[in-house]
């Protein structure tokens, strides 16, 4: 299968997970939303140019947006978080290329723990960012952090989850490519 096909896949699975099935749970409580749309973005591939990958982000962002009836409240920090995975990519990956061979994220990839960073770094600030958008005012500074540190929590479950349950199976560069 294509990294096309297979990206477009990827994208209609996780946006129909998202609306389909984890915007209709019940809330847990207030301060917990789970969100897992946005990885779709943090496992696209690394030789995405960064004009790309925003347009993607964007993309992804407005039609959950369109489903949610939200305007712009996702399509915002998809943005972000497309414009700041370049640089976290870049911290957390060897920098010899015989070191690195992978083509897209992920923990065989990159190994568990700047897996984990990466994921981590790049869901608090779609989290952070996000709930900012939605109360768009600091009413309270300990319920905004307890809803960021939430939501994020309960994202990071849902990646750690997905990884394990269906692992990918990852494809080399080659210089052919």
């Amino acid at each position: 299968m294509s990294g096309l096909l297979r990206n477009i896949i990827r994208f209609f699975l996780f946006i129909l997970l998202q609306v389909y099935l984890l915007n209709k749970i019940p809330p847990l409580h207030q301060y917990i939303n789970p969100y897992i749309y946005y990885l779709f973005i943090l496992w696209l591939p690394f030789n995405i140019s960064r004009a790309n990958l925003m347009f993607i982000g964007f993309f992804t962002g407005i039609v959950l947006d369109y489903f949610m009836m939200t305007p712009g409240i996702h399509a915002a920090p998809c943005v972000l978080i497309a414009y700041l995975r370049p640089f976290v990519i870049g911290i957390l990956t060897p920098k010899e290329a015989s070191e690195f061979n992978y083509r897209e994220p992920s923990p065989k990839a990159m190994g568990w723990t700047p897996y984990l960073v990466y994921t981590l770094i790049l869901t608090l600030f779609h989290h952070g960012y996000m709930v900012l958008l939605e109360w768009l005012s600091f009413g309270s500074i300990l319920h905004f952090i307890i809803k960021v540190i939430a939501t994020t929590g309960i994202s990071m479950l849902l990646i750690i989850t997905t990884e394990l349950l269906f692992p990918r199976k990852m494809r080399f560069r080659t210089n052919t490519a």
